[in-house]
C-alpha cells in the first residue's frame, strides 16, 4: 500500500501545483510528515488518508492504489463457471473494456488532427487482432493453411516486426511526424492525464482505465518475480 499511496498522494499535490508546505497546512500535518508520506517512509493513518482524499477530490480507493479511476470505480470481473451459455458474462466484460479502450485511443488520435497517427494506430490495433486471430486458427488442425497468404511459420514474427515498427510510426507521429517516412504536420493531442479522462471521454474512460489497472497490476507481479 504504501508504494501505492505515497506516488499517488505526490503526484496530485504536483497535479494541484502546491508545495509541500501548502499541502502539508491544509491537510493538518507538519511538512516532514508529508514528505515521509509521499516518499514512503510513513504509512499514514485512517484519518489521513480520508482527509487526504476529500481534498485532493478522488476516492480512498484511487488514493490507495486500487482503482485508476479517481472516483473508485472498478469493473467488477465475473467469474468464469466454464459453462457454455449464450452470453458469457466474462467474455462480454471484456468485449467491452477492449472495444471501448480502443474507440478512446482513435478518438484522441483523431481529436489530434493527425491523420497518420490514426492510421498506425489502426494498424497495430489491426495487426494484433490478426495475429490472435491466426493463433486460433492454427488451434484446429483441420483449417487448411492455403488460406492466408503468409506462412505459418512466419505470421507471428512478420507481425511482430510490423507492430514494433507501427509503434516507433506512433510516437512520431504524435510528435508532429517527419521522420520514419511519415510526413511533418501539426499535430495537437488532447489532454490525457488521468483525471481528465472522464470529463474527456465519459463513455469509454471507465473501460480504459480498467484495462490499465488490470494491466498495471500485472506488470508489478512479474515484476516482482523478476526481482526474486
Amino acid at each position: 500500500m504504501a508504494s501505492d499511496f505515497s506516488r499517488t498522494l505526490a503526484l496530485l499535490r504536483r497535479e494541484k501545483r502546491i508545495s509541500q508546505r501548502t499541502a502539508a497546512g491544509d491537510l493538518q500535518v507538519s511538512q516532514a510528515l508529508l514528505s515521509h508520506y509521499e516518499n514512503g517512509l510513513r504509512e499514514p493513518g485512517l484519518a489521513f488518508v480520508v482527509r487526504a482524499a476529500d481534498y485532493f477530490g478522488v476516492s480512498c480507493d484511487y488514493l490507495l492504489g486500487r482503482s485508476l479511476s479517481r472516483d473508485g470505480n472498478r469493473f467488477s470481473e465475473p467469474t468464469a463457471s466454464g459453462e457454455k451459455t449464450e452470453s458469457d458474462p466474462l467474455a462480454e466484460m471484456y468485449k467491452k473494456l477492449i472495444a471501448d479502450s480502443s474507440s478512446l485511443l482513435l478518438e484522441a488520435a483523431s481529436r489530434s488532427g493527425s491523420a497518420q497517427l490514426v492510421q498506425e494506430i489502426s494498424t497495430y490495433l489491426s495487426a494484433a487482432t490478426y495475429k490472435l486471430f491466426r493463433y486460433l486458427y492454427q488451434a484446429d488442425g483441420t483449417n487448411p493453411d492455403e488460406a492466408f497468404k503468409t506462412k505459418p511459420q512466419s505470421f507471428d514474427a512478420l507481425c511482430d516486426a510490423l507492430m514494433k515498427l507501427s509503434e516507433l510510426r506512433i510516437q512520431c507521429a504524435a510528435a508532429g511526424g517527419g521522420t520514419l517516412g511519415l510526413k511533418e504536420e501539426e499535430a495537437q493531442m488532447p489532454t490525457l492525464s488521468l483525471g481528465s479522462l472522464n470529463e474527456q471521454f465519459p463513455q469509454e474512460a471507465q473501460s480504459l482505465l480498467t484495462i490499465l489497472q488490470n494491466i498495471s497490476e500485472k506488470l508489478e507481479q512479474f515484476d516482482r518475480l523478476q526481482k526474486k
